[in-house]
């Protein structure tokens, strides 16, 4: 008996002990953050190295908004890209797909999510950016080019296929199996009689999925997609490779631009002084962004009594 208590007593504390160990290491990680950007803080105040447009070496000025701005708006071009495809993916799967083309079709699903991230900027390199160089960007300054007031967004500035846009499809694809999956499951968790009710009142397979299923689903429909946001804010190197990495101003989407990620990426090894300490700065929002991102996604993704 006293033996039993031991083990017990030591799985207990093993337990214990490897959760207060990551505690331990997100505490060391934000210190080390917060202590490293420190110097930038101070330099430039916090709200002036947040709405800062310069990042210039030779004066020693730093400002993260247009890092922060390429963030956002690759994270965002990403979604609106990711989301349709993952939604009707998960609803051909659930309702409509074959169910021998069930397992294929989830299989590469989640090969996709598989792939390394250094994979995807090489084939984005290579094979993504020639593509919407050569055929989508003549097209789309021919088409939204032409509008008034936002017709020059699409407009290319620049010859390449590396730039802000590209660099937003290849987040798109890799977001897509996160969102496809955690959809997935969520439809298939919607009750059989609920289906079934509205079909016997006359309801179309179309009136069912938009009046029963996605509104059963829409909380984890939303928390997979912040799921996903949070892995495109923090994604570096498929990103560095194909965004361009140019700190100007933003002319179009077509224009090479720069994120927080990239930026770190390629700066971070030849950094010192004022401007490591603006990497650090970088890294600690960074950090901030995902943290609340992620926390949203667990409100929206609690059980519900």
């Amino acid at each position: 008996m006293n033996r039993a208590k031991t083990t017990n007593l030591l799985f207990q504390l093993t337990t214990f002990g490897a959760a207060i160990l990551i505690v331990i290491l997100i505490v060391g990680m934000l210190l080390t953050l917060l202590h490293e950007s420190w110097p930038a803080v101070r330099r430039f105040g916090f709200f002036d190295f947040l709405l800062g447009r310069r990042w210039n070496y030779a004066d020693n000025l730093y400002g993260a908004f247009r890092p922060l701005a390429g963030t956002v708006i690759s994270t965002a071009l990403a979604l609106a890209a990711a989301v349709p495809v993952a939604l009707g993916t998960a609803l051909f799967l659930t309702e409509l797909c074959p169910h021998r083309l069930r397992g294929i079709i989830g299989a590469a699903i989640e090969l996709l999510a598989a792939i390394p991230s250094i994979i995807y900027g090489m084939w984005g390199l290579f094979a993504l950016a020639p593509f919407l160089e050569n055929h989508f960007q003549p097209l789309a300054a021919a088409g939204p080019g032409r509008l008034p007031l936002i017709g020059s967004f699409f407009q290319s500035q620049y010859a390449g296929g590396v730039n802000l846009f590209t660099a937003s499809m290849v987040l798109a694809i890799m977001i897509l199996p996160f969102i496809t999956s955690i959809t997935r499951e969520a439809f298939k968790q919607v009750p059989p009689i609920l289906k079934e009710s509205s079909y016997g009142v006359g309801a179309t397979r179309w009136e069912t999925i938009w009046q029963v299923v996605l509104p059963c689903t829409k909380s984890t429909v939303a928390g997979g997609v912040i799921i996903a946001m949070g892995r495109a804010l923090g994604e570096t190197m498929a990103v560095a490779y194909v965004i361009g990495n140019r700190h100007g101003a933003l002319d179009s989407i077509f224009s090479p631009y720069s994120t927080i990620t990239s930026v770190m990426a390629n700066e971070f090894n030849e950094a010192a002084g004022l401007q490591m300490s603006s990497l650090f700065t970088l890294a600690l929002m960074l950090l901030a962004a995902n943290f609340l991102v992620l926390s949203l996604a667990k409100y929206l993704l609690r059980p519900r009594i």
